[in-house]
């Protein structure tokens, strides 16, 4: 008897489409299934969250993790990348740079957010630059008649924003921490504040009015969550 995502600690969003929330820092993690296909959005905060993560999405899909896509390069969405052996990974044009030139800065992060120092050492060590980068929009075929469209419509959060919208009925808009709903949007020093709203007006014309938009933390909104988070954004940093 296949197991169900609720067994698993997932919620179903759509049919082959789900998400989890990672302890910790209540980080999403997202899976589509496809035909003998499976695409992960984000690893998690630590190789061992990954290797957990993994076997779910594995047992859910009845196979491999075939493509992972990185929605931005925070450690708590990619330090369990490495885990995913095999896997197409694809992220935002510049997060090459960041994985490649500031490995201090992403594990100074990590340890001053709680990550033990040596799981931020092992997953820091470990770091891949992903194969794949967008600069516009790619579309993956995942059988079945399944498709996933990865669509770099940062910069906001940081420079490297990815989202990815999942056709279907609803469709399903994964965000990265564009939008956060357990909270408010966090600006780092890596965010690009004038840049936020247009990013979330990208956001909201990619999945329109009836598409589930699913946070970097916290739980799943509407296209209305989306635009008040917009608008609130653009009073917070005064950008007209």
């Amino acid at each position: 008897m296949s197991v169900t995502w609720e067994e698993l600690g997932w919620e179903r969003l759509a049919a082959g489409v789900g998400r989890c929330r990672l302890p910790g820092w209540d980080c999403t993690a997202g899976l589509v299934v496809g035909e003998g296909t499976a695409l992960l959005v984000d690893a998690g905060s630590s190789l061992a969250e990954g290797v957990r993560l993994r076997a779910r999405a594995e047992e859910l899909a009845g196979g491999r993790v075939t493509h992972l896509a990185l929605t931005h390069p925070h450690f708590d969405h990619v330090f369990g990348a490495a885990v995913f052996a095999g896997a197409e990974v694809y992220g935002a044009v510049g997060l090459d740079a960041v994985f490649a030139f500031e490995r201090a800065e992403l594990r100074l992060d990590a340890v001053r957010n709680g990550l033990p120092v040596a799981d931020a050492d092992e997953a820091v060590d470990a770091l891949v630059t992903p194969r794949h980068l967008v600069s516009g929009e790619w579309t993956l075929d995942l059988g079945g008649g399944r498709q996933a469209l990865l669509a770099n419509v940062g910069p906001g959060h940081t420079a490297h924003d990815l989202a990815v919208l999942v056709p279907g009925s609803p469709e399903v808009v994964f965000c990265g921490d564009l939008v956060e709903e357990s909270g408010e949007p966090q600006a780092g020093p890596d965010a690009v504040p004038a840049r936020w709203p247009d990013a979330l007006d990208r956001l909201l014309a990619l999945g329109g009015e009836d598409a589930v938009y699913v946070p970097g933390h916290g739980a799943a909104v509407d296209a209305a969550f989306v635009r008040r988070q917009r608008d609130g954004l653009a009073a917070r940093f005064g950008v007209i």
